[in-house]
C-alpha cells in the first residue's frame, strides 16, 4: 500500500490523496468509515420557550439541528459510550441557548454555547427573520453523533475515483463542513477502523 497527497487546501476544508495496492472493497471501506462513522456534534433536543415566528417548532428546530458545530472528540464521548450511561452529562452533551426579539434576522451567532469551544462554524447562518414583536426562546442539548444513524452528524462529503481502471489507485477526496478537519477526519477515521478490526479478532478467537 502506498498513500500521496494530492492536494491539500486545509484552508478550503479540503485534501485529496490517493492510495495505491487495495481493492474496491477496502476503498469502500474506508469511505463509509469516513464519511458516516466518524462523530460530530450537533444538537440533537431542543425546548422551546417561546416561538412566535413565522416557522413552526418542528421547522425551526430541523434548520437548528443541520447548524454545523464545532467539535472536540477529545473533551466529549458518544452518549452510547459515556459514564452517566446517556442521562447526558458535561462529558457528552453541551447546552445551547437562544434569546431574540424581532425585528431583525436571527443568526447563528445569536445560538450561546455553555461550552465556548463548541460552537457554529459560523456565526452568519440565518436561522430565521422575526418581524415586530415576534420572539424566539429555546434552550437546546447538542452531542455526539454519527452519520449513518442521521445526516446532520456527517462529518463532510467524502469520496473516490479510479483514474485508470487498470491500476489499482484510488484518489479520496475529503471535504469537512466544517465540524473536523479534513485531517482529523481520516485520523479518526483509521482508529475506527483498527479498534474495529480488533474487536472482530477477538470475536473470531472465541468462536476457536
Amino acid at each position: 500500500m502506498e498513500i500521496k497527497l494530492v492536494d491539500n487546501e486545509e484552508k478550503k476544508e479540503r485534501i485529496s490523496f490517493s492510495i495505491t495496492g487495495i481493492d474496491v472493497a477496502y476503498a469502500n471501506t474506508l469511505r463509509r468509515i469516513m464519511g458516516f462513522e466518524v462523530p460530530v456534534i450537533a444538537i440533537e433536543d431542543i425546548e422551546f420557550r417561546k416561538n412566535t415566528s413565522i416557522l413552526y417548532d418542528e421547522l425551526l428546530a430541523h434548520r437548528i439541528g443541520l447548524i454545523p458545530l464545532t467539535t472536540d472528540l477529545k473533551s466529549y464521548n458518544l452518549t452510547s459510550e459515556c459514564k452517566c450511561g446517556g442521562a447526558g452529562c458535561a462529558s457528552c452533551t453541551v447546552k445551547f441557548t437562544l434569546k431574540a426579539i424581532g425585528p431583525g434576522t436571527v443568526y447563528t451567532s445569536d445560538l450561546k454555547s455553555k461550552d465556548p469551544d463548541i460552537k457554529p462554524i459560523s456565526g452568519k447562518i440565518p436561522i430565521v427573520k422575526l418581524l415586530e414583536e415576534q420572539e424566539v426562546e429555546l434552550e437546546a442539548t447538542a452531542m455526539l453523533g454519527k452519520g449513518k444513524d442521521h445526516s446532520k452528524f456527517c462529518p463532510g462529503l467524502v469520496f473516490y475515483r479510479i483514474p485508470n481502471p487498470d491500476k489499482d489507485e484510488f484518489i479520496f477526496t475529503i471535504e469537512s463542513w466544517g465540524q473536523l478537519s479534513p485531517k482529523e477526519i481520516v485520523i479518526k477515521a483509521i482508529d475506527l477502523y483498527n479498534s474495529q478490526l480488533e474487536e472482530f479478532n477477538e470475536l473470531v478467537k472465541k468462536l476457536e
